[in-house]
């Protein structure tokens, strides 16, 4: 392994880390990227997925409401297995803590590929529901997409569990760049603690199969995500890491209809709705064959499990308010009270009235997911606008950062983050 004489350690390969290592690299910065998942080439093939996904303890984990969460732990992190959508940034909150991102998002926007699908990409699902939630009268609008447009063939399935034809943009190819530029990624290391000189970050001890490996450098970023992050800190000594965070609780909403084939190649999210005075949104959610029957099992509408094809979904995603813990094994304490059930169960209602609208029978509602979770290393509390820690040359760039729950998933947050935090570290001045 190739871990000597580096200017950074980053821990972790999702769009925090990515867009840190991918901009320090092009800066011809030595980057060494530790990142626990694999690396294997995208298949697409559930089997990938669920090594990445849904690994109990690892990448599945529960409340104990049973309330599921999960997150993506391969190079890429959960931007691999994400629905791929740009949702607006919170420019006024974060401005608030000291911190404006508006030009690196500018930057983003130019450099990727950012924008509402083209018509013939839009899938009879995502159609069907535009037309109806316009019909009584919402605001059902195209969503932005980090999708490479000209690249897509209707043949292609959606990458759900990964996507072999890179038409989705992920960290991943980040990742790549990075690794072209000269920065050295290991997988399958499990990093443990970050190591200290008196108050200041000089390396961070990992594990690797059986081995365990001291490596150092002048600056560690910690980037393993809303939970991994914070674990890693508690474990180095910053014991107030991972309380009172936030995540997005959601329901899927589900009828059937006998005129409409859903393909494969159904694009999830590609329009919505974001109700703000009542705290959630709704967008169209196509899932594969194997998610669909997982889900319908769930709550026992076993003669929905096949009913893939013919079943129209809108998610109902609302916005979480802080509170709970993390375990120091990264286990949720986290409980759904009844203000977030209300506002799921609006949103319930109101996709109900869409889907009836729509032609759909044998209406019924998924059992309770959280997405993003995040607030764990709170700017203003344990990093400052600069996204450091306490402690010199320590710094923390993922959605553990972001200080208030605003119920929209963080992606294109999270790589303006990066780009600032990189331009930080570079010295470089706007």
């Amino acid at each position: 392994m190739n871990i000597e004489d580096k200017d950074y350690i980053i821990v972790g390969s999702g769009p925090g880390g990515a867009t840190v290592a991918r901009e320090l690299s092009k800066r011809k910065k030595k980057v060494l990227i530790l990142e626990w998942g694999d690396n294997d080439p995208l298949t697409g093939s559930f089997w990938q997925g669920a090594r990445a996904l849904l690994f109990p303890g690892r990448s599945m984990l529960f409340t104990r409401q049973m309330l599921g969460l999960v997150r993506g732990i391969t190079t890429g992190g959960s931007t691999v297995h994400y629905y791929a959508t740009s949702f607006p940034v919170p420019f006024r909150m974060l401005q608030s803590y000291g911190i404006d991102i508006s030009y690196e998002v500018k930057e983003l926007r130019e450099e990727l590929p950012v924008g509402p699908l083209k018509d013939e990409m839009v899938g009879p699902m995502s159609k069907r529901l535009m037309e109806s939630a316009q019909n009584l009268g919402y605001s059902w609008k195209k969503l932005d997409k980090f999708m490479y447009q000209d690249k897509w063939k209707p043949e292609y399935k959606f990458g759900h569990y990964g996507d072999p034809h890179r038409v989705k943009w992920s960290a991943r190819m980040y990742i790549e760049e990075a690794v072209a530029n000269g920065a050295t990624l290991i997988n399958g290391a499990k990093v443990k603690k970050v190591l200290f000189e008196g108050n200041k970050a000089i390396g961070v001890e990992f594990t690797k199969g059986i081995k365990k490996y001291k490596v150092f450098a002048p600056k560690v970023i910690v980037s393993a995500g809303g939970i991994g992050t914070p674990v890693i800190l508690r474990a180095s000594g910053i014991k107030r890491a991972g309380y009172d965070f936030f995540f997005d609780p959601l329901i899927g909403v589900r009828g059937t209809v006998k005129d409409i084939d859903v393909p494969t190649s159904e694009i999830p999210m590609t329009a919505g709705v974001h109700i703000e005075d009542e705290g959630y949104m709704m967008t169209d959610m196509a899932h594969p064959f194997a998610t669909t029957a997982m889900f319908a099992a769930g709550v026992f509408r076993f003669h929905k499990v096949f009913s893939r094809r013919n079943t129209l979904q809108i998610m109902v995603k609302t916005k979480d308010e802080l509170g709970g813990k993390l375990t120091d094994n990264g286990g949720v304490r986290k409980i759904l009270d009844k203000n977030e059930k209300q506002k799921l169960r609006r949103g319930y209602e109101r996709a109900k009235e869409i889907l009836k609208d729509a032609g759909a029978k044998s209406i019924f509602k998924t059992q309770y997911l959280a997405a993003h979770p995040g607030g764990t290393v709170k700017v203003g509390d344990l990093v400052d606008s600069n996204l450091m820690t306490k402690h010199d040359n320590l710094y923390v760039c993922d959605c553990s950062v972001i200080p208030e729950a605003w119920g929209m998933p963080p992606t294109t947050t999270i790589i303006g983050l990066g780009k600032r935090l990189a331009k930080y570290l570079s010295e470089e001045t706007r």
